[in-house]
């Protein structure tokens, strides 16, 4: 694909109208406001999630939405709901990978559990659901994948021992996954959120800087879709903060994270 230096670096998306998206993680948080946000917009939606309840009441405020229940614990379950999907739509145009899991943890509370519960949510997860789709999306020649990571992936921060691990791959993966497919016409989008009001946050017991709600954030995630931005993140004021901070060298930022912390 030959790019200018100044064209987006994904094809960028203006247009919702009767788009077939794919929310994997959308019973609550981002993926519920999103696809309430996109619904709106005209959008074609198939939403996916653990829970078939939850996902009927976001899915019962929408036009019309298939409901696809899946476990991304469960690397076999991506296969027969894209097959599904692929039966009801015969395509799909963006795939929104934002399925993911949250506990604040210090390094005395680590167990093999919740490493690898995290690590199989957050990022295999995610693989595995790449795995599944991208071969339509190859066949189609057009598409886009866009993968939820987290702020918290750019440099080591208290109680995240585990969450930020599995995001800062998460961003190595989005990155060499749009090395790969952007030649072949397929779109990677990368959205690196900062405090957004979820259920997974409410487990802080801090002051999150920036706090927005999941509506802002949906509205803010479909603003960065249609700008054709490999990154998204958001908000601006929070994330470039982290950003510089990510270029310090570490003996200055770990002593500023840790006086700003209080650790």
């Amino acid at each position: 694909m030959s790019m200018g230096w100044f064209d987006p670096l994904n094809t960028p998306i203006t247009d919702w109208q009767g788009r077939r998206v794919w929310i994997v993680g959308a019973s609550s948080g981002i993926g519920a406001a999103l696809a309430a946000e996109l619904d709106a917009r005209g959008a074609r939606l198939a939403l996916s999630a653990r829970s078939a309840e939850r996902l009927q009441q976001v899915a019962s405020g929408l036009r019309d939405a298939l409901v696809l229940p899946l476990d991304v614990t469960d690397a076999g379950a991506f296969t027969p709901a894209m097959m599904q999907l692929l039966d009801a739509w015969g395509g799909v145009d963006l795939v929104i990978l934002n399925a993911g899991t949250y506990m604040p943890l210090r390094a005395w509370d680590l167990t093999t559990d919740n490493a690898r519960h995290t690590v199989h949510t957050n990022l295999l997860g995610v693989m595995d659901g790449v795995a599944a789709a991208l071969p339509q999306l190859l066949r189609q020649g057009h598409g886009a994948l866009a993968i939820v990571g987290s702020v918290a992936g750019y440099r080591g921060l208290p109680k995240a021992l585990a969450y930020g691990p599995s995001k800062a791959a998460l961003i190595n993966f989005a990155e060499t996954l749009y090395l790969d497919l952007a030649p072949k016409g397929v779109s990677v989008f990368l959205i690196n959120p900062g405090f957004v009001a979820t259920p997974l946050t409410a487990q802080n017991d801090f002051e999150m800087p920036a706090l927005i709600s999941a509506a802002d954030a949906a509205a803010r995630i479909v603003k960065g879709f249609a700008s054709g931005a490999f990154e998204i993140h958001f908000p601006r004021r929070f994330t470039r903060v982290l950003k510089l901070l990510g270029i310090l060298p570490d003996r200055l930022y770990f002593r500023l994270i840790a006086r700003s912390t209080g650790l």
